[in-house]
């Protein structure tokens, strides 16, 4: 698949964008996607300016049924599939051919803002709107796929790309639905969700647009980010026991204490990642002592680490040396540590030709670009099992992101989609791709 969408760069010096190079490119309507957003937000909004439009709530089903009706005004052919995805379909003039994919997710975390996944998959359907509107016909069949519960544990995609097993259906979700019924509750079919799943190499292509969720890019003063890959993650529970005691009567020198294993652990940790050149990041994201008395020794401590990155390897070199820490600490303090089952998703490339492409379609719109990975993840990896990803980020004021006071200016937003439209128009029209 590389090898051919190595075909597209050919065309990029050439007036790709276009179905007819007389005319000038298409361009989409920022003014109209702002209002989109606008009206979406109307869907879970709470006091602090965001909404909260967790999967499965009526909020998130109220605001997928706003998303179904500008599908359709974007003269898009709708339904919802056995797995609660929407998904748009725009036939292409070439049957043979198999879809390009664009498309996010609209449900959001509790008290969450107005911009992560809404601005890709409002991009999506005005890039479908605009095609409708300037009479342009792809070659390709078109889909805008809006997946549900993203923010939980990207059901929607993953049910698409790898299918969903019978552990995550049953698991209870931020709503307080066991995640079938949530799928019920959205239009789904979860007794027949493995007819969901599609087959690897099914897709010419997935272009995922998104608001950067980090303060790169502003801070930089760069318009558009090239996604090189999403970062794999890993996720361990540490429990770390010791000997609960009475904190006035036992002497320092006789204290087996799980607080002050963890407190050693968490900075080694720290070391550990800080230590190594590159992009890795390495968190504790939480902490729980017991029994948690002011006069008691704890006993035992229970944290969760995480580690990220573009490279697999690495993950598990930093994971194995942090394990070889525990163990010495361990020893120094008398306690025992104890790792959590592998809980690992891996990193997903984005395609290279499809880096080019949008670097490409960026320099024809006279936008900056920076090459960068995504340190949060997204449907895009899970597409990746499917056929070549590509992402565009938009900036994010403040890198604030998973927040009510997240935000991206209108100019970026207009930008980043109209980044989306040439670059599925010219990854259309590259010869030799399937």
């Amino acid at each position: 698949m590389v090898k051919t969408l190595s075909l597209c760069l050919i065309l990029v010096g050439t007036n790709c964008w276009a179905a007819k190079p007389a005319e000038a490119p298409p361009r989409v309507n920022g003014q109209r996607i702002v209002q989109h957003l606008q009206g979406l937000s109307e869907y879970g909004k709470n006091p602090q300016g965001g909404v909260s439009r967790v999967a499965y709530t009526a909020a998130d089903r109220a605001g997928r049924e706003y998303i179904l009706g500008l599908m359709r005004e974007a003269g898009l052919a709708v339904s919802i599939d056995l797995a609660g995805n929407l998904v748009g379909a725009r036939a292409g003039t070439d049957g043979t051919l198999k879809p390009i994919v664009i498309g996010s997710h609209i449900d959001s975390v509790p008290e969450g803002g107005n911009y992560d996944g809404d601005v890709g998959s409002l991009g999506a359907i005005e890039v479908a709107q605009t095609l409708n509107e300037r009479g342009v016909r792809l070659r390709h069949p078109l889909q805008v796929i809006i997946f549900e519960n993203e923010e939980g544990v990207m059901l929607g995609s993953t049910a698409i790309a790898r299918g969903a097993d019978a552990a995550r259906l049953n698991t209870v979700s931020q709503s307080g639905k066991v995640v079938r019924e949530g799928i019920k509750f959205l239009g789904g079919d979860p007794d027949r969700i493995a007819e969901a799943r599609r087959q690897p190499g099914c897709i010419s292509a997935y272009i995922e647009l998104h608001i950067e969720q980090g303060a790169v890019l502003e801070q930089q003063h760069v318009q558009i980010g090239i996604v090189e890959g999403i970062v794999g993650i890993l996720e361990r529970e540490v429990s770390i026991e010791g000997f609960a005691n009475h904190a006035g009567t036992t002497p320092m020198d006789q204290r087996h204490d799980a607080m002050l294993s963890a407190a050693r652990f968490i900075e080694k940790f720290n070391l550990l990642v800080t230590s190594v050149p590159g992009r890795q990041v390495g968190t504790v994201g939480w902490i729980k002592a017991e029994p948690g008395a002011y006069n008691v020794i704890p006993g035992k401590v229970r944290l969760g680490m995480e580690l990220r990155d573009l490279d697999a390897n690495k993950i598990k070199a930093l994971f194995d040396q942090s394990r070889e820490a525990a163990e010495e600490i361990g020893r120094l303090n008398g306690t025992t540590f104890h790792f959590s089952s592998e809980d690992i998703s891996a990193p997903a490339l984005t395609d290279r030709s499809l880096q080019g492409l949008i670097a490409a379609t960026a320099k024809r719109l006279d936008l900056s670009t920076k090459l960068m990975p995504s340190g949060a993840g997204h449907d895009a990896q899970e597409m990746a099992n499917l056929g070549p990803i590509g992402m565009i980020f938009i900036p994010s004021v403040g890198g604030i992101s998973h927040s009510p006071k997240e935000f991206s200016r209108p100019g970026d937003i207009e930008n980043g989609a109209n980044v989306l439209l040439g670059t599925v128009l010219s990854l259309d029209l590259a010869k030799g791709l399937r």
